[in-house]
Order: C-alpha cells, then sequence, then structure tokens
C-alpha cells in the first residue's frame, strides 16, 4: 500500500509509533496511522457510531439498550438478586448472575446470551414489581438479541481462539478472510433477515484489503507459510508471486555478505627465533597431490545459472507437504532453511510482519 498517497488524500488522521528490540537485540520501529472522515466533532463521531453494523439498527439499540439497564438495576439491588437466584431454582435454570457489558471486551455478546438464558427467571422477577416492568424485554426484544447473538456468536469463540496464539503473522490475514466469508460470517439456513444483515455488514473487511498491492503481499506471505502455501492464492496469481519471490531472491543472492570465519593453517615446521630480532626465515609450504587437482577442476568448472538455482529450490518448496495447521512454521523453516537457503529468507522477512503485537525471535 502507498502511505504517502494514503496520508496525502486524507484531510485527518491520527500516528502512533512504537519502538522496541528483539530477544536477538534487532531494532524495531512501527508506524500505525488511523484515519477518520473529516473533522472530531461531536456531530462527525455519533453519525460514524451510528453506521457501525450493530449501532446502527434502532432495534438493536433499544434490545441492547434494555439489556444494560437490567444488568444494571440488578447490580445495585441485593434484593433483586437474591429474587432472581429464587426464581432460576424454581424454574429449574442455572444460578448465574448477570454480565456487565464493557465496551473493550466481547462483553455484550457474553450480557446477551447470559440474558438470553435468564429471560424467565428475569421476567418472574421484575413483573411483580409495577416500578420495574418496564425493564422486561419488549416483544421484539428476544428476537432482537437472538439473531445478534447468532451473528458475533461464532465471531467471539473465533476471537478467542486468535487471542491464544502465541505468534500470529501476516500469513494469516488471507486464510482468516476466508474463513470468514466461507463459515462464520456466511449465511445459513435458519438465519433471520437481521442475521444476515449483520454478517454482510461485517465483512466490510474485505475492501480493506482490495488494492493490489496489499493483496500480493497478503499471497506471498501465505505462500511462504508452509502450512498454507498456495491454498488461498488465486491460480493466476501464482506466476505472479512466484516471479516476485525469484526477484527478491536474486536480489539478495547479490547483496554483500558480512562473514564471520576463522581461517586456520597448519603449520608443517616451527623454525626457532632468529638471534637480534629479526624475523624468523620462512619455509615454503610443499604442494600437495591433491591441490593440482583442485586447480584443474576448477578451471573446468561450468558456470551455474544462479535463476536456475533459485526456480529449482521454489519448486521443491512447492512440491513438498504442507504441514498440519497447529505447527509451527517458524520451527519449520529453522528445521528445513537448509534444504531452502534462499527461500527461508524470504520466510525470515515475511512471516516476521506480524498482525499483532510485536515480533518474536524466529528462526
Amino acid at each position: 500500500m502507498n502511505v504517502e498517497s494514503e496520508l496525502r488524500e486524507s484531510d485527518h488522521f491520527a500516528t502512533i509509533t512504537d519502538l522496541w528490540l528483539s530477544r536477538t537485540t534487532e531494532p524495531y520501529i512501527s508506524l500505525m496511522t488511523s484515519f477518520f472522515p473529516g473533522e472530531h466533532t461531536g456531530d462527525n463521531i455519533a453519525q460514524e457510531m451510528r453506521e457501525n453494523a450493530v449501532k446502527g439498527d434502532n432495534r438493536i439499540s433499544r434490545a441492547t439498550g434494555v439489556c444494560k439497564k437490567l444488568v444494571c438495576h440488578f447490580s445495585h439491588s441485593w434484593k433483586k438478586r437474591v429474587a432472581l437466584e429464587q426464581a432460576q431454582k424454581h424454574l429449574n435454570l442455572p444460578v448465574h448472575g448477570l454480565i456487565t457489558e464493557c465496551q473493550t471486551r466481547w462483553s455484550r455478546v457474553l450480557m446477551i446470551n447470559r440474558i438470553l438464558e435468564q429471560q424467565k427467571a428475569l421476567h418472574e422477577v421484575l413483573s411483580e414489581d409495577r416500578n420495574t416492568r418496564h425493564l422486561i424485554l419488549g416483544h421484539q426484544d428476544p428476537d432482537v438479541l437472538e439473531s445478534v447473538s447468532k451473528a458475533l456468536g461464532s465471531l467471539l469463540e473465533f476471537t478467542a481462539a486468535l487471542s491464544g496464539e502465541d505468534y500470529v503473522s501476516v500469513s494469516h490475514i488471507k486464510p482468516i478472510l476466508n474463513l470468514f466469508n466461507t463459515t462464520i460470517l456466511a449465511p445459513e439456513e435458519g438465519d433471520t433477515d437481521m442475521t444476515k444483515s449483520l454478517k454482510k455488514k461485517m465483512l466490510y473487511m474485505n475492501s480493506k484489503y482490495e488494492e493490489r498491492v496489499t493483496q500480493e503481499l497478503l499471497d506471498v506471505a501465505s505462500f511462504v507459510d508452509p502450512r498454507y502455501k498456495t491454498q488461498y492464492i488465486s491460480v493466476n496469481d501464482i506466476p505472479i508471486i512466484k516471479a516476485r519471490l525469484v526477484s527478491e531472491m536474486k536480489t539478495m543472492e547479490h547483496k554483500p555478505k558480512i562473514m564471520h570465519s576463522v581461517e586456520c593453517t597448519r603449520v608443517e615446521e616451527v623454525s626457532p627465533p632468529v638471534v637480534g630480532g629479526g624475523p624468523p626465515p620462512t619455509k615454503k609450504a610443499k604442494k600437495s597431490l591433491a591441490s593440482f587437482f583442485k586447480i584443474s577442476t576448477a578451471s573446468a568448472t561450468v558456470p551455474i545459472d544462479p535463476t536456475a538455482v533459485i526456480e529449482a529450490e521454489l519448486s521443491a518448496y512447492m512440491q513438498s507437504s504442507t504441514i498440519d495447521n497447529e505447527e509451527d512454521p517458524l520451527l519449520w523453516w529453522r528445521t528445513h532453511k537448509v534444504n531452502f537457503p534462499r527461500l527461508s529468507n524470504m520466510a525470515r522477512k515475511y512471516l516476521c510482519i506480524q498482525a499483532t503485537s510485536s515480533p518474536s525471535e524466529t528462526f
């Protein structure tokens, strides 16, 4: 993505930068930019919030508003909590407390699910007091809450699984988008119109990765991940990805390398130091029979085409089996970099682009 052009076209944006060192003391810097359409006035912010997939529906706003009032009421009255527990036992419902919503968590879904679970007990307690009858869910509220729960429930489970991962790289993005489109947010039989609408709105994330440059980056990252390779790449795009990798590996081959090696010389004979402090006389080492063959072989060696070597390595990688999704791709590359020395450098480059948090020590 062309960052300069994105910033030039936006009148208002915020940036956050971060610096850190990896465990191998390699320095990293990140820059995150957030865009907002227009000035940060109260009206603009309110309008942006109203256009959100969940908050943009008045039926959802009403139903979730009633839920929050319910939770607030029971959290401030121990008598109501005792009455709720008695009603739960009477109706053979789980003795569970209500859940408070937190804006930075998935607790809204948990709050909704708990109220749906305890709907009968809540109705029994609230209907006994005319001062609390207004907190009883309306006739369409349960259906609305069920639709929201159905749309967001699978995302809740997925987010919990994703946050439990130790290392999430950019190579996950294309597989995750595919999972959203084909499974998690795909319409199902029995979905209400509201559930279908919510799922469709949440798939706006597809538009975030539509640019060709971004797609190519995601394709390359998925390609060098031994769990996915070409699984989520269009057949027409595979030659483009291969050409890009070949070009990058050829460029890397021509970069000067810093060698850290120690040369060892066999001493044939040590002469005693010369009296007077002068340097000792040097003795010419004898040539071995093998040294003549080395000279002959070196002059007859045919130059190897670097492009052919790189393409052969790339083909061998593509023909190797993908690994299980539960396996660690960084550990796989640490083990197989001897077989794919050039491609392992590409994996180091692209798999270290993380989707969350900071880079960990790789291979």
